[in-house]
């Protein structure tokens, strides 16, 4: 298949390189930030990947605007900003048509109800990964971890198979994104929704790695466990069906941290650094409305939604030290 990366940040790039570098299929890559579309174009349309910090070597990539692409692929895979996609929706409208799929892969909620403008349910997947990716800066991606680190989950809206899902899987698996298939829509992207909520927002809010949580004995039971408790109280009071027990999530949350992803810097922490918004309103604050709007309560998830703000507003006082800049020594 062919597929349309949108969004050339970490995500975009590592899914489109490793599609057209392992599968050996056809990606384009549309860029609504004009800077970064600058910035690559000014490369000779290639953009630096490097592994762990290492290894760092140019890619050449085909890119384009979201005014200029002409394409038809088969596939769209959108990896914005929750904030940015319904502009770079409106941008694009015209470059959709019948029969091609949106495959959303974003952070936090939102994005579906917004695709669903644009495509039929028949034609829309869902799906999280959890694969570690720094952008060093506009067309220059870190991929964090060994050839095939990390693992993404899929489901089609309707919750049954698909032709177009079947293909992906083999072009995902090919391209070593370590795909997994699920009848479980809203399960599906909530589990990482619920995972971030915790990994995310707190490791913004205190500027530390994936790893340094666990430095406080308490983060597991004292932090993790009331976040995801408070996130399953709401999904349960509206009827969504989790794919893991609250006991999975927090040992996920436990073998992330400890195991899998010590030294990461979550993608939230990357926006925070770098004096960009972020998703919280779209992950822990999407899990205080949706409590509030069954029933149940959610007060920290409401209270880390506004104490990220408050780190935001706090920037202009207390510059946040960029830890994923080359140059910084931690001294």
């Amino acid at each position: 298949m062919k597929y349309a990366v949108v969004g050339a940040g970490a995500m975009g790039l590592r899914y489109g390189i490793l599609l057209q570098e392992n599968a050996d299929v056809q990606v384009d890559f549309i860029e609504p930030t004009q800077a970064s579309l600058d910035k690559i174009i000014a490369q000779g349309n290639k953009v630096w990947k490097s592994r762990d910090h290492k290894e760092r070597h140019e890619i050449k990539i085909n890119i384009f605007s979201p005014e200029s692409y002409e394409g038809t692929p088969d596939v769209w895979i959108f990896f914005m900003k929750q904030m940015q996609l319904q502009d770079t929706l409106d941008r694009l409208a015209t470059k959709f048509k019948s029969g091609q799929t949106a495959l959303g892969a974003m952070n936090g909620m939102g994005h579906i109800e917004k695709l669903q403008k644009y495509f039929d349910d028949d034609h829309i997947i869902g799906g999280t990964a959890m694969i570690a990716t720094i952008l060093n800066d506009f067309g220059d991606v870190d991929f964090m971890g060994d050839e095939g680190a990390g693992s993404s989950v899929y489901a089609n809206l309707t919750e049954k198979p698909s032709e177009t899902m079947t293909a992906l899987q083999t072009d995902f698996k090919a391209a070593h994104l370590n795909p997994s298939y699920t009848e479980n829509f809203m399960g599906t992207l909530l589990t990482k929704v619920f995972f971030n909520a915790v990994e995310n927002s707190i490791a913004t809010m205190f500027q530390s790695r994936m790893g340094q949580l666990m430095a406080y004995d308490g983060f597991l039971e004292g932090i993790a466990r009331p976040l995801i408790n408070e996130a399953y109280d709401a999904a349960e009071a509206a009827g969504i069906e989790l794919i893991e027990t609250r006991d999975d999530m927090v040992d996920q949350v436990d073998y992330v941290s400890n195991v899998s992803n010590p030294l990461h810097f979550p993608s939230m922490y990357q926006d925070f650094v770098k004096g960009r918004p972020t998703e919280v309103d779209y992950i822990n604050g999407w899990i205080a409305n949706l409590a509030d709007e069954n029933g149940t309560q959610a007060p920290n998830h409401h209270l880390v939604t506004n104490f990220v703000h408050l780190a935001e507003s706090m920037r202009k006082f207390t510059p946040p030290v960029n830890k994923l800049a080359p140059d910084y020594t931690g001294a």
